[in-house]
């Protein structure tokens, strides 16, 4: 699967000239096909590793397809607004290494909606050059004003007065999530999508799909490690 290099940052100030560079490569423009393939990709961690699902499903209907795992030492501390660097490594090679690439990849976190506009979302794109989008489950920037309770409502997510995404309810009554465009798709597109793939849960399929096995990796990761 193609891309750019994945850049490995030493520092704060070094990962920040990433952001940076990459943001000049970032397109925000609608969905050139409808997709027929999608993936979704999280990651978690025990102390010293990350664990990284990616999940490929058929789209519209979400029948799972096909899962890739990778796990590898943590490189980055965790510090707010640059998670891409300590979870993107491995998000990316876990994504690689899927049987067929996806023709949209929806990733467990921030897109634009993010103090340099830069989130997960936004750097596995540029680096995958694919189209994605964000779908987290707590804000990092910006504000919104509470939308209706019913499933599919939603509300603007506003940063320093530019629209970054939306306040997606995807169950009724159900907190929301902050949905965002990462790469080659629009705010419309992300919350068409997102929306399309909630069934029941305020979570939808695909990031639960890959938010479970990323949990059981790490326990059984965490069993091993105390086994020694």
């Amino acid at each position: 699967m193609a891309g750019l290099r994945i850049p490995r940052p030493k520092d704060v100030r070094e990962a920040r000239a990433v952001q940076r560079a990459l943001k000049a490569r970032l397109e925000l423009i609608p969905l050139q096909k409808r997709p027929k393939i999608i993936a979704a990709a999280d990651a978690a961690f025990t102390e010293d590793k990350v664990v990284a699902v990616a999940c490929l499903f058929s789209y519209p209907r979400l029948e799972f397809l096909a899962e890739s795992v990778v796990i590898e030492k943590v490189t980055f501390p965790y510090i707010s607004g640059f998670l891409a660097f300590r979870e993107g490594p491995a998000v990316i090679k876990a994504i690689r290494k899927l049987k067929q690439r996806p023709d949209l990849v929806i990733l467990d976190g921030q897109g634009i909606a993010h103090p340099e506009g830069m989130g997960l979302a936004s750097q596995v794109g540029i680096l995958l050059d694919m189209p994605t989008i964000g779908c987290a489950k707590s804000r990092l920037v910006g504000e919104y004003r509470e939308p209706g309770r019913k499933k599919g409502s939603r509300s603007v997510l506003k940063y320093k007065k530019r629209a970054v995404g939306a306040a997606l309810r995807t169950r009724e009554g159900a907190k929301v999530l902050l949905v965002s465009p990462g790469h080659k798709t629009t705010i419309k597109d992300a919350v068409r999508i997102v929306l399309s793939c909630a069934r029941g849960f305020r979570i939808i399929e695909p990031v639960r799909c890959t938010d479970r096995k990323t949990k059981v990796l790490k326990k059984a990761l965490e069993r091993a490690q105390k086994g020694k």
